[in-house]
């Protein structure tokens, strides 16, 4: 299949302000390195159309679905999503063409008073739609409320200024894209909340058959950006849990004394903070795939799947024992 006008690729966006702001770097690359002409196509799809909490939609690939139906209709030759909202599974197809330079994938805090999370005195309502960020901020034991919140950056931003929350926690990566990032108040450490696998990345999805399209998208795709997202994502998919599971997981490409070598580190977290599994491990760049199914292997060892449920009252990990949290990450830690 190829494109209806050969001249042209269509690419597809959701509708918001930030999709189309990452549609068009990537837009921006393929006119520069694939010199093809692009035009944006806006795509709504039901995550856009909805308010509530994103695991509470019984469907996975809220915010991809539609687009991947317009890719193989022929509507459009080219999707972009933020890569941590697609599903683990492959859709038959379609390929991840091209995954860009990721931007950095952490967790920042913006907080009405200027404070850093440690500052935030107890009781203060800190607003997100992640049940990972919940229960990681819950682990944490600072005393904060965590609030559930929807929408996109413009109305998280606008409830901190409003004084509905005293702070919110969202990705860096999408405050960098839209220009926003004076407003940070604190770029979290992972050790203190680990991001969500994939998270600052783009994915650049076409049919596997328009051959002429797979080439040209080929010259955006960064090898260092791919290699840790596979990891990542291979973990997530070993460990069946979708994009809304409490799972934190960040993959880091780095110079080691035989070469370069890609350390990941993980965590499933009860959604009430009370116990958490955490582990790590290294492998070279091209057992990313591996490296990522054998961390999430040694992680459901550790009693993660105990972990992964909404509902804090099914947790049995550390609870069966008496354990901390604290306790039980300890003992995750075994590979770095």
């Amino acid at each position: 299949m190829t494109s209806i006008d050969d001249s042209v690729i269509r690419l597809g966006t959701r509708p918001s302000r930030l999709a189309k702001i990452q549609a068009t770097l990537v837009a921006d690359g393929v006119r520069a390195y694939g010199g093809r002409e692009v035009v944006l196509v806006e795509i709504s799809t039901p995550g856009d159309a909805s308010s509530m909490p994103i695991s509470e939609f019984s469907t996975v690939g809220v915010f991809v679905s539609s687009l991947r139906a317009a890719l193989l209709r022929g509507d459009i030759d080219v999707a972009v999503h933020s890569y941590k909202d697609l599903p683990t599974a492959p859709h038959p197809g379609l390929t991840i063409a091209a995954v860009p330079p990721r931007e950095d994938p952490r967790d920042v805090l913006v907080a009405r008073a200027g404070q850093n999370l440690l500052e935030l005195v107890p009781g203060s309502r800190v607003g997100t739609g992640s049940p990972r960020r919940t229960a990681q901020l819950n682990a944490l034991q600072l005393g904060l409320t965590v609030v559930g919140i929807r929408g996109n950056v413009d109305t998280r931003l606008s409830a901190v200024a409003s004084g509905v929350v005293d702070a919110v926690v969202l990705a860096r990566a999408g405050l960098a894209r839209l220009g926003r990032l004076d407003e940070v108040t604190e770029t979290l450490d992972p050790i203190q909340i680990l991001p969500a696998p994939a998270q600052g990345a783009l994915a650049v999805e076409c049919r596997t058959d328009d051959a002429d399209v797979v080439a040209v998208l080929s010259a955006l795709d960064d090898p260092a950006a791919r290699a840790t997202v596979t990891a990542e994502r291979a973990l997530l998919a070993t460990l069946e849990a979708g994009c809304t599971a409490p799972v934190g997981a960040l993959c880091e490409l780095a110079e080691g004394e035989d070469g370069p070598e890609l350390f990941l580190r993980a965590n499933v977290t009860a959604i009430d903070g009370s116990a958490a599994v955490r582990s790590s491990a290294l492998r070279s760049p091209d057992e990313a795939a591996e490296l990522g199914r054998l961390l999430a292997t040694e992680l459901l060892d550790l009693g993660a799947e105990d972990l992964l449920g909404t509902d804090p009252t099914t947790t049995r990990s550390s609870q069966a024992t008496g354990n901390s949290a604290a306790d039980t990450n300890a003992v995750g830690m075994r590979n770095r």
